[in-house]
């Protein structure tokens, strides 16, 4: 065998667990027709390159990459959610934001002088709102996740359930019909289930590239939210299957 093989293949389970996908040795063999020693040591080489984490029969994803990296990426394309995102807010809401790039965004998009209150865990969030003189903060507090962006733990788990949201927008990573909406982090799908069990309406703001993006630890199915905000080119492609399996889904495109 050629040098050139085992990297292609090792090129291939990279490019699957950069897409926040899990990998199974046993399964690799077989897709690639080797043996599982040989899938080991690309997962060891993939490992040792920090690109994964090895697991017992395999590998993960490595943790959501850090808020401050993602906040460049598709600016516009955010822009466009949070504004349309922003038109469900009513007058005199409590709004949880979550943890979350386009989040920071909607910040900007809040309506003015609607008496809105902002709760949030996220630190890149609450720096948002306090440049804005008309929202009042409510800070979720407890250890900050650097890759998150935010307090995820049992401290703030335990804020928020002391708490009632009128409208709450979960930071989401993978959407699917079938398999509902998922988080890339464990603690992290933990919270968002406990706020979204203390939130009248809940809503997920999703680009394009979430869905069917495997996201392994589940939030909930799609009709556990209210309303999904998509990108005008993912109506054709993608809505049918939510709106079937229960879920309301708005456009960039709509009309408020």
């Amino acid at each position: 065998m050629t040098d050139e093989l085992p990297l292609a293949r090792r090129d291939l389970i990279a490019a699957r667990l950069a897409e926040g996908q899990s990998v199974a040795s046993v399964q690799l063999a077989a897709e690639f027709g080797v043996s599982e020693d040989a899938i080991r040591r690309d997962l060891r080489a993939l490992a040792a390159d920090g690109l994964c984490r090895r697991v017992y029969g395999g590998a993960l994803p490595l943790a959501v990459r850090p808020l401050s990296a993602r906040l460049g990426e598709g600016v516009e394309a955010k822009r466009a959610l949070a504004a349309r995102a922003a038109t469900l807010v009513e007058r005199g809401d409590l709004i949880f934001l979550d943890a979350g790039s386009s989040h920071v965004a909607l910040v900007d998009a809040l309506p003015e002088d609607f008496g809105l209150t902002v709760a949030t865990n996220s630190v890149d969030v609450a720096a948002a709102v306090m440049g804005r003189q008309d929202l009042d903060l409510l800070m979720i507090g407890g250890a900050v996740d650097a890759a998150i962006g935010g307090a995820v733990d049992a401290v703030a788990i335990e804020a928020v359930t002391r708490l009632a949201f009128d409208l709450s927008f979960i930071g989401v990573c993978g959407v699917s019909a079938e398999d509902g909406v998922g988080a890339l982090n464990h603690a992290d799908a933990i919270f968002k289930r406990a706020v979204m069990a203390t939130s009248r309406r809940r809503v997920a703001l999703v680009t394009s590239d979430k869905f069917e993006a495997r996201a392994p630890y589940r939030i909930g199915p799609v009709r556990a939210f209210s309303f999904f905000v998509v990108e005008q080119d993912a109506a054709e492609a993608f809505v049918p299957g939510l709106v079937k399996a229960g879920a309301e889904v708005v456009s960039v495109g709509d009309p408020p």
